[in-house]
């Protein structure tokens, strides 16, 4: 039986979940999707929407949040529908998990790893993160979670972009794009997004993308490795302002992302130890990284990528005849040591 795809749907409270969902289950793809709602409450107004509109099969779970007290529920529930659909009790060919608002996606994403039985029957495809673009630079200032949910996404969308100036769109962008760079981001209005940009995306297929979006890897104005300081005159958009006392708050997001490159070869043994090392102290905090390395001994790409503590390899396809063998890493973390990163991995090399 081939392994059913999953989808996460995550983004802080109010963002379009829900809107984004019901277009997803409404639209006439033909698709037959399995929806795995979690909500704080007893009483959850959004299964009634989602359940009147269509004949989808929801699974709710009400007491508590995915991410968390109830991450053994989250297994039993994808067992469960594992179990109807190979009897023939339940027909669907994938399954999306919205998260409450509040939620960290990535102990969500590791369930798909640590969990054998798991991993046999599903593939994680993607974490799709909603940002509402009329609260986000309030979000993202307070709140870790906003932060953590946009540092997990591997295709962040923008709700309700059309009630803010344009210029607030933009500096929104420039800040989620230094927070996670690997991330493509698209306007949504009112959940209308393609099929093609919500499925099959393969954000953790190690091989899916091995250029790690070729756009962010050039060397810019903006390198996304700086520091992002906003100075006293800065008028970025998105910082709050306390004009009662003329006091300037600016932001330095936690989340933040930076890229290692290489001509040089890696040296596998050298490698392996220092990213387990850093993996024991800093995984809690490394949310996601990738990478397509040039590894000493094989001719072929060496693809790797990790969420936490949990992390794989796969071999790639061979360096093409003339191709530039560069080693190109990204890493999405909250407050990542930078520079002990980069020389660590500078000492990995040949």
């Amino acid at each position: 039986m081939s392994l059913i795809p999953v989808t996460i749907l995550t983004g802080f409270l109010g963002s379009g979940k829900t809107t984004l969902l019901k277009r997803i289950l409404t639209e006439a793809h033909g698709q037959k999707i399995a929806v795995i709602e979690n909500e704080f409450g007893e009483e959850n107004i959004d299964n009634e929407i989602l359940v009147n509109d269509t004949q989808e099969n929801i699974i709710q779970m009400n007491n508590g949040c995915i991410c968390c007290s109830i991450r053994e529920d989250l297994r039993e529930t994808l067992q469960l529908l594992a179990a109807k659909k190979r009897k023939g009790l339940l027909d669907f060919e994938r399954v999306v998990i919205e998260t409450t608002g509040l939620a960290d996606p990535g102990p969500v994403a590791q369930t798909f790893f640590m969990d054998e039985e798991i991993a046999e029957q599903y593939l994680l495809d993607s974490i799709l993160t909603l940002v509402d673009a009329k609260h986000a630079a309030g979000q993202l200032n307070d709140r870790q979670e906003a932060r953590r949910q946009v540092g997990f996404a591997d295709q962040i969308f923008i709700s309700k972009a059309d009630l803010v100036a344009e210029d607030e769109v933009q500096a929104l962008m420039h800040r989620l794009k230094h927070m996670n760079p690997r991330a493509p981001q698209k306007a949504v209005h009112f959940g209308e997004v393609a099929i093609a940009d919500v499925f099959d995306l393969r954000g953790f297929n190690l091989n899916a993308k091995l250029d790690i979006d070729p756009d962010f890897l050039k060397a810019d104005d903006h390198d996304h490795g700086h520091d992002h300081e906003h100075g006293e005159h800065c008028d970025h958009p998105s910082h709050a302002h306390d004009d009662q006392h003329g006091h300037h708050h600016h932001h330095d997001d936690d989340v933040k992302s930076f890229v290692f490159r290489s001509g040089r070869a890696f040296d596998p043994a050298r490698l392996e130890d220092f990213l387990g090392a850093i993996v024991n102290i800093y995984g809690p905090r490394m949310l996601r990284y990738k990478g397509v390395l040039n590894m000493q001994g094989t001719d072929r790409k060496v693809i790797f990528q990790g969420v936490h503590q949990l992390m794989g390899s796969d071999l790639g396809p061979v360096w093409a005849a003339g191709e530039e063998k560069t080693s190109k890493m990204v890493f999405i973390g909250i407050d990542l040591p930078k520079d002990i990163f980069l020389q660590g991995l500078e000492q990995c090399l040949v």
